[in-house]
């Protein structure tokens, strides 16, 4: 719908939707973003976790190839 028209059926001026238009453009990305939330903030616990886990991954992996060394004779060989 042309901006005449909407400014016809809202009742404000052509240039105000302009305005709003652009507004609304060069705003969009932060209308999407929580209030007060800062996304290069790094949740300190989180990261925390995550090396925690990784930790735990890798002793079972060092724990799973140990013991396939000691079952199938040859590290990484394929049965």
């Amino acid at each position: 719908m042309p901006m005449s028209e909407l400014a016809k059926k809202y009742g404000v001026h052509p240039t105000q939707i302009g305005t709003w238009k652009r507004a609304a453009i060069e705003n969009m990305a932060t209308a999407f973003t929580r209030r007060g939330h800062d996304p290069e903030r790094v949740d300190e616990a989180q990261v925390e976790k995550l090396h925690s886990k990784i930790g735990q991954l890798v002793v079972e992996r060092d724990f799973l190839a140990n013991a396939s060394v000691q079952l199938l004779g040859t590290r990484g060989k394929k049965w």
